[in-house]
């Protein structure tokens, strides 16, 4: 291959490469690959001989120092050319997505499915329901092996693709069929086989009232505490939207969060006796509706959590924003940012989901910039049910929110206002966590920071979602301003 200049694929070559494989979106100058010709909108299409499904294969297949690819280039000609690079080299491509043969979807009914609760309308993307133990590895989600053929679960265990995350949900069968489908019975003997051949697994169980609960949960976990294999359970409550007609409670009341918490104790004590760690571990949502008036003493400690490997799962996030927001609080941020609000006579209000209520409230009252940061708690109208996390919130709530709150300060910024213990203040800014914006810039109702400023009649200033970072954060926005 002749090296041409390098340029971005145009939407005709885009259609003359339509061939399987992996879609090179850049590369790395002076690497082997750059030097034998490739260029975006070329298609890797196989590694000495073998077909590229995804990037776990090129990763597995392009491991020597010297390998040959096949490949499609823009005028559609297909050929082959050995590239070599020396010990440690990247090869210099950058390829278009993760898997390249297609997202391996869902075929389950899962009664719980919180994709299946969306209203309609929303952008295509957030209806695909994937399944595919590839992302499982890559990215963290959790896969039902329901959908695994022999070939699948063969390369598995050849790959060592492991561990994985799978949604165990229940192992008693008749519950299995009733929550996940006919095909309930397929995810846990495959389960059951690439435990026997070596692969781990973090497992998740969506707890729905009255189903895969109490004793059946408990057998559940019998089950999985005798396969050393299912190295940490993560056990999140059912969650709903207003947009289907099956639930209308799930583990927000007092005794029935205390209730599960109990339930897993013992559980709990045997794993650090035996493994040194909690090895079953319940959602933030339980701590936060078992102990509503006093969270901050009831929540584990830091050692509990171990690495936080669920974290994404939304365990150990309140734990964490404690002790972040502590670690600010020792380090002088948090009072450095008070004092920036103070100087330009400002008040930052931090936009966060109503979940947010028992922990942030305290801290904020504990901490020396309660006079100056307000947390704007946004019930998420779009969704409904028992929606409240900050990640879900809507463009279209926030806006609205945002609007209410300047109602409510009537006065504000035009008149300085001081109740004789807070110094006054004139303005007011609006903080925006970056959760709610997906890559693009997009609200889960696809509205822009732009369209919700102008919804809102407010400039709105996106932050980070952690203390260690937006203290600092607020504190050079302050500055900014005149």
């Amino acid at each position: 291959m002749e090296k041409p200049p390098t340029y971005p694929t145009s939407d005709a070559a885009r259609e003359t490469c339509a061939a399987p494989g992996a879609r090179i979106v850049a590369v790395a100058e002076e690497s082997p690959a750059w030097e034998v010709g490739f260029e975006p909108g070329c298609i890797i299409t196989s590694v000495d001989g073998q077909p590229l499904r995804d990037i776990i294969d090129w990763r597995w297949l392009a491991g020597e120092e010297c390998i040959t690819v096949g490949y499609v280039d823009l005028d559609g000609d297909v050929g082959e050319v050995e590239l070599e690079r020396e010990p440690g080299e990247d090869w210099g491509f950058e390829f278009e997505g993760l898997v390249f043969d297609g997202v391996k979807q869902c075929r389950n009914a899962c009664t719980f499915c919180f994709m299946r609760m969306l209203p309609r309308g929303l952008r295509p993307s957030l209806y695909l329901r994937d399944d595919d133990f590839r992302l499982s590895f890559l990215v963290g989600t959790f896969v039902t092996l329901t959908n695994m053929t022999p070939e699948d679960e063969a390369r598995i265990v050849e790959q060592r693709i492991s561990p994985l995350r799978v949604s165990l949900q229940v192992t008693n069968p008749e519950v299995r069929r009733r929550l996940i489908g006919r095909h309930a019975q397929h995810g846990l003997e495959s389960l059951e086989r690439l435990l026997a051949a070596g692969i781990e697994f973090h497992a998740q169980i969506v707890l729905v009232p009255g189903e895969n609960d109490g004793a059946v949960l408990e057998e559940t976990l019998e089950w999985a505490y005798e396969r050393p294999g299912i190295v940490e359970i993560g056990i999140v409550p059912l969650g709903y939207t207003r947009f289907q007609d099956t639930f209308d409670h799930s583990f927000n009341d007092v005794e029935a969060s205390r209730g599960l918490l109990q339930t897993i104790a013992p559980f709990q004590d045997r794993a650090q006796r035996e493994r040194g760690n909690a090895w079953v571990f319940a959602a933030d949502e339980f701590y936060r509706n078992a102990y509503r008036d006093n969270l901050l003493e009831n929540i584990p400690p830091t050692s509990y959590y171990g690495d936080f490997g669920m974290f994404e799962d939304g365990i150990g996030i309140i734990r964490s924003t404690v002790d972040d927001w502590e670690s600010m609080q020792r380090a002088g941020a948090i009072e450095r940012a008070a004092a920036a609000l103070r100087e330009r006579r400002t008040r930052a209000v931090m936009v966060v989901g109503c979940a947010q209520r028992e922990f942030l409230e305290p801290l904020v009252a504990r901490s020396s910039i309660g006079d100056v940061f307000e947390p704007l708690y946004v019930e998420n109208a779009y969704f409904g049910g028992n929606v409240d996390v900050t990640g879900l919130l809507t463009g279209a709530d926030i806006a609205q929110a945002v609007r209410d709150e300047v109602r409510v300060l009537s006065g504000w910024p035009a008149q300085a206002v001081c109740d004789g213990t807070q110094a006054p203040f004139q303005r007011l800014i609006f903080l925006i966590p970056r959760v709610v914006f997906n890559d693009d810039g997009l609200t889960l109702d696809d509205m822009t920071r732009v369209d919700m400023e102008t919804v809102a009649g407010q400039p709105l200033h996106v932050v980070s979602c952690s203390p260690l970072e937006y203290f600092e954060e607020i504190a050079h926005l302050a500055r900014q301003l005149l």
